[in-house]
């Protein structure tokens, strides 16, 4: 079987400091990918350049045929976004918007899949109130629901629940998880949560600025790295 995802020997820097260095893993189809590491060492960076965010210094990432067109991103949310004078529909609606060219209106079929996407996110019902008025878990499964308009092979997240308490957080978790599982998409996430980084993904990608581990996660929490992260160390 192909790999979704490849990458080898990446090397990502800003202002000439190196925050990414030489890279490589590969990700197969189906497969739920957790990124971890500590503050600083290089996370977001990775999954920026995996989507040509950032410039790439050396090395390469590769998707398989058809790919790169279905691919949803939930980056970091900054305070600017969070205040988005916007409907929830509106803001799902622009997952879709790279299918609609020179388009100045939706069609049929992507506020379908943008209702489709609502309702199994459940936030159909508040899909006329403003974004802004939202919770910040409301506001995450909003962006989530974006994402998915994008993604029908794979789903690239940044933290996606920071600032979160942590109940809302495991419902999150918990709905990434079925996604992973009932749409076989592919998942490559960002976490600071060893606990749930172990117990729903696949494999664990652990960074700090090189890869110290990459492999299963339950081959993760055997490794004396993973032993001391899971411990908060």
């Amino acid at each position: 079987m192909e790999p979704v995802l490849q990458c080898k020997n990446l090397n990502i820097a800003y202002n000439g400091h190196t925050v990414v260095k030489d890279v490589s893993f590969d990700v197969m189809p189906g497969e739920y990918l957790c990124i971890v590491g500590e503050n600083g060492s290089g996370k977001s960076s990775l999954v920026k350049g995996l989507l040509n965010l950032v410039p790439v210094r050396s090395g390469s990432v590769s998707f398989a045929e058809g790919v790169s067109g279905g691919i949803g991103y939930l980056p970091q949310q900054s305070p600017i976004q969070r205040d988005f004078p916007a409907s929830v529909e509106e803001v799902v609606l622009l997952g879709c918007i790279k299918n609609t060219g020179f388009r100045p209106f939706f069609s049929k079929s992507e506020k379908k899949t943008a209702e489709e996407n609502m309702k199994q996110l459940h936030i159909f019902d508040i899909r006329k109130k403003s974004y802004r008025e939202l919770s910040g878990g409301q506001q995450q499964r909003v962006l989530l629901a974006r994402a998915l308009c994008s993604a029908d092979r794979m789903l690239l997240l940044d933290e996606p629940v920071t600032g979160l308490d942590p109940i809302v957080s495991s419902e999150l978790y918990s709905v990434i998880h079925k996604l992973n599982h009932e749409r076989n998409l592919t998942v490559v996430m960002v976490s600071h949560d060893i606990a749930s980084a172990t117990a729903n993904a696949d494999k664990i990608l652990h960074l700090d600025e090189k890869v110290e581990f990459f492999g299963t996660a339950d081959e993760y929490l055997d490794s004396n790295l993973g032993k001391r992260f899971a411990k908060g160390v």
